[in-house]
């Protein structure tokens, strides 16, 4: 029988493991060891140059700034960067819906719509459909970086990376034997967290895990309330701190060719007919009070991002969101993916396709910003129980654990978007995947700290203007 509709062509559990079998004769597993640049590489300056010649002309120092200050910094602001050089590569062509940006910062602690605290991808300005590979080894060079930022030894970083690729490859295999909804329902929650801590950490290590872990608890929406705003005699309003946060009030004025804040208004307007009917319900009980442009993150610095502050029953019942321009991801000129005709439903689609614990008020919308051009924009709430990981602080055996956290998370996300019965074939029950990669995230990171020492040169020879903040 046929059925019509969206639903799979039968395909059986054998011959999807041989379609990750022949994909290694096309790249065998040891074939992601190693990265060399050859002479015809693009210039990185250029490429982060192009990005910022889309983005808010006075936030562009402040971008190079950020991404001066470390390797790791750069790191995180050069996603392109790392697009450019693994859309070069011979994939596996075993897709999945990619993070696109999975260095180890965009993991971390996050609230369900239950309110519990679950550990997952946080990030997915870049999200598209891709080889699954390029998501795990931004995250393995993710973690050289980190280690040697923090001066820990080859040995160490190493160990990390290592770690975190047989996480990823030992839970492909778990989820390649699960049935499919049990794939789709699977999250770190908590509960897991401790499992892994208590096998793995020292008591030291446990006790600031845990303290990490009730921090994560009190960054709510309340306390982002009662830091970005304050009372004024208009009533509750968003604080200034130019240029990080500016108060739209200051940006346009009554002559400005799209009036007061109007074209804001129309983002949200739009923004609420992408939820669901309860949850525009819900939206219904707040009232708009007070917009402002922020700085935020390092690879975002220049996108156009206004948080909205609303107002329910009183001063006391308050709601942050963030708009944020979605601009096209760094992984789509590099012939992977759909193209989309609205960047910020691209973002959604791929953060709910991947994400166990997606925002219930996240949606997007379309709209004319401040300068007459027409954007796509996300929204979703301002800080809800995120807890950030901060490897700057780590010792080699939390590194280590964190590498294998995030690791894990991105196996599920891989499992729920694309085939874990044959990306676990592909990557079979031996070491050779990790090992090569553990190869190629050293080598990038040369790579990476060569391109930081390009931007600080461009930035000495007036290239380009960086801000210290």
């Amino acid at each position: 029988m046929t059925v019509p509709g969206p639903f799979a062509t039968f395909v059986s559990p054998a011959e999807r493991a041989a379609a990750g079998r022949r994909a290694r004769r096309r790249v065998p597993r040891s074939a992601h060891a190693g990265f060399e640049a050859g002479p015809d590489r693009f210039d990185p300056v250029e490429v982060v140059q192009r990005q910022s010649a889309t983005r808010v002309p006075e936030l562009v120092p402040i971008r190079y700034g950020r991404m001066l200050e470390s390797p790791f910094r750069f790191y995180r602001g050069a996603a392109a960067v790392m697009a450019a050089d693994l859309g070069a590569t011979t994939d596996t062509g075993l897709r999945v819906q990619l993070c696109g940006d999975a260095h180890p910062l965009n993991f971390r602690l996050l609230a369900s719509p239950e309110r519990h605290l679950v550990f997952d991808i946080n990030d997915f300005d870049e999200t598209l459909a891709g080889p699954f590979e390029w998501d795990v080894k931004r995250l393995a060079a993710g973690f050289v970086i980190a280690g040697r930022a923090n001066g820990f030894s080859a040995a160490e970083q190493h160990s990390a990376v290592e770690a975190c690729v047989r996480a990823y490859r030992r839970r492909m295999r778990e989820f390649a034997g699960m049935r499919t909804l049990d794939i789709w329902y699977a999250q770190d929650d908590a509960d897991r967290l401790r499992e892994l801590m208590a096998a793995s950490l020292s008591k030291e290590a446990r006790r600031r895990t845990e303290k990490a872990t009730a921090s994560a608890r009190t960054r709510t929406g309340l306390q982002a309330y009662a830091k970005l705003t304050r009372a004024t005699a208009e009533g509750r309003r968003i604080t200034p701190n130019p240029p990080l946060i500016t108060p739209l009030r200051d940006l346009v004025t009554d002559a400005s060719p799209h009036g007061q804040g109007q074209e804001l208004r129309a983002v949200l307007e739009g923004y609420a007919r992408t939820l669901s009917s309860e949850r525009r319900h819900l939206l219904r009980h707040y009232r708009l009070v007070d917009i402002a442009r922020k700085v935020v993150g390092v690879g975002s610095v220049g996108t156009r991002c206004w948080i909205v502050l609303l107002l329910g029953r009183d001063d006391d019942d308050p709601l942050l969101l963030q708009a944020k321009e979605a601009q096209e991801s760094v992984l789509a000129a590099h012939g992977v993916g759909d193209r989309w005709d609205n960047q910020g439903r691209r973002v959604v689609a791929g953060q709910r396709l991947i994400q166990t614990t997606s925002d219930i008020l996240l949606g997007w919308t379309h709209a004319v910003g401040l300068d007459g051009q027409e954007r796509d924009f996300y929204v979703r709430q301002l800080r809800d129980w995120k807890g950030i990981a901060r490897p700057e602080t780590m010792d080699p055996g939390l590194l280590r654990l964190f590498a294998q956290l995030c690791g894990a998370s991105l196996a599920r996300a891989h499992a729920r978007s694309g085939d874990p019965i044959a990306i676990a074939a592909y990557l079979g029950g031996g070491d050779r995947f990790d090992r090569a990669l553990t190869v190629f995230a050293q080598a990038y990171a040369d790579q990476n700290e060569r391109d930081h020492q390009a931007l600080g040169e461009a930035a000495r020879s007036g290239r380009v203007h960086a801000t210290t903040e």
